[in-house]
């Protein structure tokens, strides 16, 4: 874990994109490290793996925790009760799943949509004609806050293809009044902000490599 690693992206990115700082597989003190130096938002993609840092971790009270893997139906409950955010909503399925529970538990997590813009068989999310078609159902379902879309890109694209592909990310969200767009990794995040990315989730660049 370099701080200065940190602090230097920091300074590179405009005022309005976050960094999510992707804390899977790095333990507890590293996150405290970068907790101590501003860094509030923490993405974990495995619920009992986060759940565990999460009750380390109680008393920094500034803490948002994000979830940012595959949603299991099964884990909707503790996911709901334990993240603010959820970036990786991929069906409609799901998100009336997290808002009859979020109703039930009185919560109300933030939104990303995972949306799926190319034939990446790895890789889930709303194909963009689905979204668009189910979108007033979508807008009526309780206890929920939309905040945006997220995608993830197959790996080994070319600079300009990653950017293709955020830029049309950034579109579908702005002709549906999505402020937010979860795009761009350690790998991408340069493209994912000239395409208009409000959250950049990046690990290894900041942590360092996973041990």
């Amino acid at each position: 874990m370099n701080p200065s690693n940190y602090l230097k992206i920091k300074n590179q990115i405009p005022s309005n994109v976050n960094i999510l700082a992707v804390s899977k597989g790095f333990k507890s003190q590293e996150i405290k490290t970068i907790q101590n130096i501003g860094q509030n938002d923490f993405g974990e993609s495995k619920f009992q793996e986060a759940f565990e840092k999460q009750l380390i971790l109680k008393d920094l009270k500034q803490i948002k925790w994000h979830f940012i893997g595959r949603i299991q139906s099964n884990k909707i409950r503790k996911i709901v009760q334990n993240f603010k955010y959820i970036h990786s909503v991929d069906s409609f399925e799901k998100l009336q799943k997290i808002s009859s529970i979020s109703y039930e538990e009185k919560k109300n997590p933030f939104i990303m949509l995972q949306v799926k813009l190319s034939d990446d068989p790895s890789k889930g999310g709303f194909k963009p004609e689905l979204l668009i078609s189910k979108w007033r159902e979508i807008q009526e379902l309780k206890n929920i806050t939309l905040k945006g879309l997220m995608t993830i890109n197959p790996r080994g694209l070319s600079s300009k293809e990653n950017s293709e592909l955020f830029k049309k990310c950034r579109s579908l969200a702005d002709s549906l009044q999505l402020p937010d767009c979860s795009m761009g990794m350690s790998g991408d995040w340069e493209e994912a902000i000239d395409s208009g990315s409000t959250w950049l989730r990046l690990g290894s660049l900041l942590f360092g490599d996973r041990s």
